[in-house]
Parts: structure tokens; C-alpha cells; sequence
């Protein structure tokens, strides 16, 4: 593992190399060109795509990783297929990280970070699954299963949440600005039951806080739309509503790093768009009304060793609440 500070230059170095602007002071030039969010989509280089074991095509012989802006994503990809690095797109602060499951699972995790640095453009690097072993930078630290991690999406159908397994085509890309990362996924003709539509999902992570904000964008209404919470055995969901919005979340051992190891999730979802909360096999269920207009939520993964968080659950939920009022008050975090 290259250490962060070598990271840390790197990125400043890059970002550094694009501004040719007027003469600044050394403060300056840190502030400015130290990048304070970061997504990013990396490709393996080098390989070719072999049948696998496990009887669906895998990329072997791969050289290396680049980073790209966009991707369609290969018919041949999915699960463990080796193609994209932590298989999917990855977005952070310098709180926390996330990445995507690009694939059938679509699901989302979280990368718990003990540094205030940008650290994905190593994650994986030294290894295609490193990154679930304990390192200085973090490591992931959830375990999604068959859930649909935090905050990721499908559809409710007779009890069970349909993931992503029929895609005609499902494309991404990133975008890092001043202000914002945001990952964008068109997925064409997915099909659940006798349904197929077109889905638009927007991510972005800010400078501040921990959260991701969601949008979504159907092409047509279909009931069973959602998102959630993983859910995790002897650890209760706990629920508020206030005026406008409401939240889910969960607090406790829920965690790959240990048994004493604690970690807070939540969603924040608006009240006039839901159908209904409940339990599903795998999720804490928010199920959302039809609709063609843009589905707004957020969410965020809260680590008690990420430096100066959140580590009792009395100040977890005193920080929700105070997100809740919030957006009661101005529909935006």
C-alpha cells in the first residue's frame, strides 16, 4: 500500500497541471486545486474476455487500470468478472466513500475512511479485493449480501426486491467540479415482470457532511420502485417523520471490520412520494409512489473510526434529527 501523502500529491499535482490561470500564494494554490470530492470509474487494460469457471465470461490477463469518464458497460460484465475496478463507480468526501455494484446486484457499499485524503484511485490497486482487508486508508465495511446495500434501488415485486438482472444496455459516467462528484447511470430497458422502462439515477457527494443525494427518473410509472437499508439481525430499524420528510436508519455492529465495531445508516426520503415503509426479505424497504417526475432521497453510512465522526448512537440520531429539520425547512441538505 503506497502511502496517502504520496496519494494526496498526486491528486494535487493533477489538478494543479489544469490551472494556468493567474499567479496565487501556496495557500491559495492548496485550496484551490486539492480536489474536496472525488468519483471516478476505472477499467481494466490490457486482457481479454475468457469463459470462467463459474459459467459467464470473466476479463483475464488484465495489465492494468485506467480511468475513464464514461462506460457502456460490456454485455459480458457482471459480478466478479474482474473488469471494473471495485467493480463499479466509486464517489467521496473526505468523510466517506461509496461505490456502485454495476452489475445484476446494483447494489451500493460503503468504504470507511481513517483519512481526510482522497484515497480511491488506490483502492484496488494492489490487489482486485484488497480493499476488504484493513489498510491505513480504511476499507469496506459492509456487507450487502442480497440487499440492495445503502441507498441503492430496484423494484418491490410480491415481497422480493428485483435487482438488475435484465438490462438492455446500462451506461455511466462521472462528473468533478468545484462544488460536487456525481455519478450518472442510464440504464436502458430494464425489465421486471411485464414491465420494462428506461432509468436515470443521478449520485452526487458534497465537500460536507457524509450523505449522497439520490435522484431518479423513471420513463413511466411502475409501482414498487425503492431504496433502503440492509438489514442486519438484532439490529432494529428506527423510523421519523417530520412535516415534509421522514428517515429510516439503523445503528450498531454492522460492520466487516469487527464485532464491537460500529457503524449508523439512514435514508431520508419525502413523505408525498412514498408508498409505503416496510420490511423486505433482505431491506428496510422505502417504496415509492408511481411516477415519471424525479424521485429525490439521501443517504449516508455514519463510521465511528472515520477521524472526528460520529461515535455514539445518541449523537448519530441528535445528527439526523437535525438533518430532518433541515430539509423540513428548505427540501435540501
Amino acid at each position: 500500500m503506497k502511502k496517502l501523502g504520496f496519494i494526496a500529491l498526486l491528486l494535487v499535482s493533477f489538478y494543479a497541471c489544469n490551472d494556468t490561470k493567474k499567479e496565487t500564494s501556496p495557500a491559495e494554490t492548496t485550496e484551490k486545486t486539492t480536489p474536496k470530492t472525488y468519483a471516478e470509474i476505472s477499467i481494466a487494460q490490457g486482457g481479454e474476455w475468457v469463459d470462467g469457471p463459474r459459467g459467464h465470461k470473466e476479463f483475464a490477463n488484465g495489465t492494468s487500470f485506467k480511468n475513464v469518464n464514461s462506460i457502456d458497460v460490456p454485455k459480458e460484465h457482471t459480478d466478479h468478472s474482474w473488469y471494473i475496478r471495485y467493480e463499479g463507480p466509486g464517489w467521496e468526501n473526505s468523510q466517506v466513500g461509496y461505490r456502485l455494484y454495476l452489475d445484476w446486484r446494483n447494489a451500493i457499499d460503503i468504504f470507511g475512511k481513517k483519512v481526510d485524503s482522497m484515497v480511491l484511485p488506490y483502492v484496488g490497486q494492489d490487489g482486485f479485493d484488497s480493499y476488504h482487508e484493513p489498510s491505513p486508508w480504511g476499507q469496506d465495511i459492509l456487507k450487502a449480501g442480497k440487499s440492495m446495500g445503502i441507498g441503492g434501488y430496484g423494484r418491490l415485486m410480491n415481497d422480493t426486491v428485483a435487482h438488475f438482472n435484465s438490462v438492455k444496455n446500462t451506461f455511466a459516467k462521472v462528473e468533478n467540479s468545484d462544488d460536487a462528484s456525481t455519478v450518472h447511470i442510464s440504464y436502458k430497458d430494464w425489465k421486471t415482470g411485464d414491465d420494462s422502462i428506461d432509468l436515470e439515477s443521478k449520485l452526487t457527494i458534497y465537500p460536507q457532511d457524509r450523505y449522497t443525494k439520490a435522484e431518479l427518473n423513471p420513463s413511466k410509472e411502475i409501482a414498487g420502485l425503492c431504496t433502503g437499508i440492509v438489514k442486519f439481525k438484532d439490529i432494529p430499524l428506527q423510523k421519523k417523520e417530520g412535516q415534509k420528510w421522514a428517515y429510516i436508519a439503523t445503528y450498531g455492529t454492522q460492520t466487516l471490520v469487527s464485532e464491537t465495531d460500529k457503524l449508523g445508516m439512514a435514508v431520508f426520503y419525502k413523505l408525498d412520494e412514498l408508498s409505503e415503509q416496510k420490511e423486505g426479505e433482505h431491506d428496510h424497504l422505502v417504496v415509492f409512489r408511481p411516477t415519471t417526475k424525479t424521485l429525490t432521497y439521501y443517504f449516508l453510512g455514519a463510521w465511528e473510526q472515520e477521524p472526528n465522526g460520529i461515535r455514539t448512537e445518541a449523537d448519530f440520531f441528535n445528527d439526523l434529527d437535525a438533518k430532518l429539520q433541515t430539509l423540513d425547512n428548505s427540501n435540501t441538505l
